[in-house]
């Protein structure tokens, strides 16, 4: 997976969320195999909303003439995932990873990029929450979504 780091510029911040994106879109591919039922459609819609922003993000940043950097053919997941048990862990770590980058976003962008950034981080940490919820963990939610742990 990828880490967050200070961006220099709101088009840093917004690239360095894309690369979030793509990141979490490719980790639902593993996530949503072993799951079922209500939490593989939890899956399928956190994906189609990774890629939603993904798609914006793209669209903004080359309209823009800014940086697109391009997506990976794949990304190091941080453990195997075997099991409902570990594909339920992942959703909740790539929502807390890719809502820090969101967060590292905040102060650095104005207007309709802070609004995305904010919704983004809400987003995120919304879905966080439900996945720990699926997975039994506590406590369900964390004071501060995309803060370093």
């Amino acid at each position: 997976m990828i880490r967050s780091t200070a961006p220099a510029t709101p088009g840093d911040a917004l690239a360095g969320a894309l690369t979030a994106e793509y990141a979490a879109i490719y980790a639902y591919g593993p996530i949503g195999v072993h799951l079922t039922d209500a939490d593989r459609r939890a899956a399928r819609a956190a994906e189609a909303a990774h890629r939603s922003r993904r798609d914006a993000l793209v669209l903004q940043l080359s309209t823009a003439g800014g940086t697109v950097p391009a997506d990976q053919a794949g990304y190091a997941l941080p453990f195997p995932v075997t099991d409902r048990a570990a594909a339920l862990r992942l959703a909740v770590q790539v929502e807390e990873r890719t809502a820090a980058f969101w967060r590292v976003a905040l102060p650095v962008t104005t207007g309709a990029d802070r609004t995305r950034a904010l919704n983004a981080l809400t987003d995120c940490a919304v879905r966080a929450t439900r996945w720990r919820r699926s997975a039994g963990l506590t406590p369900l939610t964390v004071p501060f979504p995309g803060s370093p742990t």
